[in-house]
Order: structure tokens, then C-alpha cells, then sequence
């Protein structure tokens, strides 16, 4: 079975991208031969300083490897280095419609109003390439947080569209979310999704914070009025820290609860904190070790992308066949 996903190298990668998918992606290293792509074609879709991208694509593979990823048992490289995602993706804006892709939450959060004149066209256009990315391999499973449900569809519908009208293509690729942790909510704000992109670092645990900055952003967390340590929907703060705590730890939300029975938010938090720094201090270690051999990383992703190239190239010939390409 192919599996794809994907991750954007523009930024710090924190514990609800790890919790929200990257865990659930490598461990399916171990029953098949997933890829992982690093979307610096997506990340452009809003400026980047070019040096500081590259260092993050750097970044970001060194981290999945410190996180388990095994670049023999599974595919790990950079979008870029295959032009076959940007060339599919420009067929596919053939296929979709601009209805569908002004439907997309994303595209509708920032499009609104006064802004909507200066909303970049890679913004509006990016789920094709994300389709792109998901049918050039004709995956059938795709490892996703539930904020990208939306955008699976709209791949699920092309791939139909396309083999009603030039015969059977793609498979329709399924989502795989994670059981647990699928969403992991702002430490500040437990309304909105924990994002390297939010304007407070009090939002995330980013994966290379040190035990210092864990223990502060942790002591900071918002919490739901009363004291007793519960888990449910009436305390979505606490909810949340649950979640974390619990996959970080394998450990069942309810089996933690019962172990603060008579205590407080406080020596729950200093648990967490603990719990957090004892899960990050081995990766982080790893991680430091990965970045001091560039050349290394560079080779590992080079190698990754010439083992994929062969798949990506013979279904980019399939489909320019079908649309009656001259090869």
C-alpha cells in the first residue's frame, strides 16, 4: 500500500505536528514503504527568506530522522528536487475549478474582504499541488491532521473527474488520522490549533525547546476554572494538556486522571513538564548530532528523491498519454 505525507519547512515544528501526524507517519516505516516529502513548493506560497528555508528543510528531515524515521526502510526528500510535482499540479488546475478551491477554510480565512486583492495565487492554487503530491504517487492512504480533511477531499474528487474523463488513473487516496492527538490545541487558547505560526511562542512546545522553556510554557498554560484533575469536553484546556500527556508518556487520558485524584493543576503541570522534557531531551539530542554533518542530510534527501523519481516519472507519462501529449 502507498502512504504519503507531507510537512512545510517553514518553521519550528512543535508537539501537536508530532502528536497530529508525524508519529503516526513513521511508524508506518514498519509495514510499508511510505514518502515523506518536505513541501518547500508549498512553503513558498508566502515570501521566505531563501537561506532560512533551506536551513529549515534541513531542519525538518534532520528532525524526522531524530524522531525514527529510517531513510533505507522509507522515502524521505524534498518536493522540489522532483519537477514532476509542479508540473502535474499545473495539469490538475485544468481539471479543478475555481469554485472548489475558493471553498477551501484556508484560502476563505485569508481571503476575506480588503486582503482578498492581495492573497498570492500559490496560496489560492495550493491544494492542487497538494493533489499533485498525493496522485503522482497514486497513494491510496494519506496520514493527515483533521485541518487537511478538506483538502483530501478535493484531491479524492480530482482523481474521479480525471479517470471518468480519461479512463482509470488514480486510486481515491484515504485519510489515516491518528486515534488520539489528531488536534492539539494552543497552550494559550485551547479554541484554536497549536501553530509554529502563531504570534505567541506561549501557544507551542516546539521540539527543540529546552527543559527551562518547557517548564515555563507549561506553567503558563491555560487551565478551566476548578481545580480537579478531569478529562472531558466541559475543560477543553485541561482536555488538551491530557492529550499531550498522554501521548507523549503511551499512557490512557483516564489512567493519568485517576493519578491526581485529591491534586492540583500544579503538580499536574510539573508532571507534564517532566513528562514533555524526558520525551524531547533524547530527540533533541539526536537532532543536534544530525545537523553537524550537512553533506549527510543533503545525501540522504538526494538519495530519497532518485528512489521515488522512477514512480513519479512513469505516472506523469501515463497521464500526459491519456491527455494526448505528443512524448
Amino acid at each position: 500500500m502507498r502512504i504519503l505525507s507531507g510537512i512545510q519547512p517553514s518553521g519550528i515544528l512543535h508537539i501537536g505536528n508530532y502528536l497530529g501526524a508525524m508519529r503516526q507517519q513513521i511508524a508506518l516505516q514498519e509495514e510499508h514503504e511510505p514518502i515523506y516529502l518536505l513541501v518547500d513548493l508549498h512553503a513558498i506560497t508566502v515570501p521566505q527568506d531563501p537561506k532560512l528555508l533551506r536551513q529549515n528543510t534541513l531542519n525538518a528531515a534532520a528532525m524526522y530522522l531524530a524522531l525514527g524515521l529510517d531513510p533505507e526502510k522509507a522515502i524521505l526528500y524534498v518536493q522540489s528536487q522532483l519537477s514532476e510535482h509542479a508540473e502535474l499540479a499545473w495539469i490538475l488546475t485544468t481539471i479543478a475549478s475555481m469554485g472548489e478551491l475558493e471553498r477551501m477554510t484556508q484560502f476563505k480565512e485569508k481571503g476575506r474582504g480588503e486582503e482578498r486583492t492581495k492573497v498570492g495565487m500559490g496560496l489560492f492554487s495550493y491544494p492542487l499541488l497538494m493533489a499533485a503530491d498525493i496522485l503522482l504517487y497514486k497513494a491510496q492512504k494519506v496520514p493527515i491532521g483533521d485541518d487537511q480533511v478538506q483538502h483530501l477531499e478535493l484531491a479524492r474528487d480530482i482523481a474521479k473527474r480525471f479517470n471518468q474523463r480519461f479512463g482509470d488513473t488514480f486510486p481515491i487516496p484515504d485519510a489515516l488520522l491518528a486515534e488520539s492527538g489528531a488536534r492539539i490545541m494552543g497552550l494559550d487558547d485551547p479554541t484554536v490549533k497549536m501553530s509554529k505560526s502563531a504570534t505567541s511562542a506561549y501557544n507551542y512546545i516546539a521540539l527543540t525547546d529546552d527543559a527551562d522553556t518547557v517548564r515555563n510554557k507549561i506553567k503558563k498554560a491555560v487551565t478551566d476554572s476548578g481545580s480537579e484533575i478531569t478529562y472531558g469536553n466541559d475543560k477543553p484546556a485541561l482536555k488538551n494538556l491530557l492529550t499531550i500527556f498522554s501521548g507523549v508518556t503511551n499512557e490512557k487520558a483516564e489512567t493519568i486522571t485517576e493519578r491526581y485524584a485529591g491534586k492540583g493543576y500544579a503538580d499536574f503541570k510539573t508532571d507534564l513538564a517532566d513528562a514533555l522534557i524526558a520525551f524531547l531531551s533524547p530527540i533533541q539530542e539526536r537532532y543536534q548530532h544530525l545537523l553537524t554533518d550537512e553533506q549527510q542530510l543533503v545525501d540522504i534527501l538526494h538519495a530519497g528523491a532518485e528512489r521515488a523519481r522512477p514512480q513519479a516519472a512513469h505516472t506523469l507519462k501515463e497521464i500526459k498519454e491519456k491527455l494526448g501529449f505528443v512524448l
